[in-house]
């Protein structure tokens, strides 16, 4: 069953209160949720990261190389490893259109990117999960392409050289504004393992 976070509820949480709807039914509420709602501050600090970092390259004088990719998107992936690490969880960012296989959707982050395409109120949904037979709450959150975004996400031949290079089998183009362009998603894992 999956449990979803429009925009609204998605600015109430705190680090005590986590309230959440589920889909025609009344609020619940996941064990752990003050876990759950500090992982869902994380990955909005992280999105916020993302943002603005992706902002420079809007800024005059600032071109999309390797340099800049370094300094702009290298550092959002090793703060969700930092995310992941710290806290015993799996943070990953997914898509349907990625350049990096392993950011290839499962099978859950098919079901909840279907969700995310049809309703642009959902910014978040979590569902009970497992991973590597371990039971827990699995959170997703939209990815939203920014103007600045486009540069490296837009049209096919307008990507910059270092991508293409890099980056072969590169799916991860053609977006535009306001495009769905990929979902985080954190595996917490239930802290005694039932």
């Amino acid at each position: 069953m999956l449990y979803f976070l429009p925009m609204s509820k998605l600015l109430l949480i705190t680090a005590v209160v986590f309230s959440i709807s589920q889909l025609g039914a009344a609020d619940t509420e996941p064990p752990g949720s003050e876990t759950l709602s500090r992982a869902v501050q994380e990955i909005e600090s992280l999105d916020a990261m993302r943002s603005g970092l992706a902002g420079t390259f809007g800024e005059k004088g600032v071109s999309a190389d390797r340099e800049t990719f370094a300094q702009v998107c290298k550092p959002v992936g090793m703060n969700a490893g930092r995310i992941a690490q710290e806290n015993g969880w799996t943070v990953v960012q997914m898509a349907e259109k990625y350049r990096n296989p392993a950011h290839k959707l499962d099978i859950e982050g098919r079901e909840v990117f279907g969700i995310f395409q049809e309703d642009k109120s959902v910014m978040g949904i979590w569902t009970y999960s497992e991973m590597n037979g371990k039971p827990g709450v699995r959170y997703f959150r939209r990815i939203t392409v920014e103007p600045a975004c486009l540069i490296c996400h837009g049209e096919k031949d307008s990507r910059p050289e270092f991508v293409k290079e890099k980056y072969p089998e590169d799916k991860a183009y053609g977006f535009e504004a306001g495009d769905l362009r990929g979902i985080y998603s954190v595996f917490i894992p239930s802290p005694d393992g039932d």
